[in-house]
């Protein structure tokens, strides 16, 4: 799995991330639920946050059953991740061990407890949440998936939020590690009021998504 073009691509991606552009919605809602303590305290701003990324990002599709909703309908989700332990923010691709995919894996199935009711399909909505607020694992949209599939040769199918797909990631980083730890401390999200870069990093989940999301797309 070991990739010549990961900076190429996702500088590609990067650059078009500027302040007013829908890629930049992920920094805005990735630096708030990163920053805030205490979501509760205005919750109705913290559902916005979520709700547009969300629809930044197509959640809100005439093909989705979120379009019968408003933001409101995030309110029970906000209360769980408010409650969560600020050390999940310390997540990401490098330290995938057994326990910390555990937590992903229970965190994805509270989550679409939350948030999807009867049938509706919930892998692209629930990882895409996961990435926009603790930025720790890759969202499992249609180019993502396609791109996963086939570097992991059909080893994994890439339909389910799983033990075997997260190793997959992992594996993927550990191939490339130099190169997205490098992207990681080079990248820093937008900062909303100012437009200017902020201090936070990229993580390397979101490194490789955007190596996902664009590899494919192209």
């Amino acid at each position: 799995m070991k990739q010549n073009n990961i900076e190429e691509i996702v500088k590609g991606f990067y650059e078009l991330s500027k302040p007013k552009h829908r890629y930049s919605s992920f920094d805005y809602c990735y630096n708030y639920f990163y920053t805030t303590e205490d979501l509760t305290e205005d919750i109705e701003k913290s559902c916005f946050e979520l709700a547009f990324y969300l629809a930044s990002w197509g959640m809100f599709r005439g093909s989705s059953f979120i379009l019968q909703k408003n933001a409101k309908y995030f309110e029970e989700t906000i209360n769980y991740i408010n409650n969560l332990d600020k050390k999940l923010w310390n997540i990401d691709v490098d330290n995938y061990n057994n326990t910390n995919i555990k937590k992903l894996i229970e965190i994805y199935n509270e989550l679409e407890k939350l948030i999807v009711k009867g049938p509706n399909r919930s892998l692209t909505l629930v990882t895409k949440i996961m990435l926009g607020v603790f930025g720790f694992v890759p969202a499992y949209d249609k180019y993502f998936c396609d791109t996963f599939r086939e570097l992991s040769n059909g080893e994994c199918g890439f339909r389910l939020f799983n033990k075997e797909s997260l190793k997959i990631v992992k594996q993927f980083y550990d191939y490339n590690n130099n190169i997205i730890d490098k992207l990681s401390r080079e990248f820093f999200t937008n900062e909303f009021r100012t437009g200017n870069k902020t201090e936070i990093n990229y993580t390397k989940a979101k490194i490789i998504d955007m190596y996902g999301f664009t590899y494919s797309k192209k």
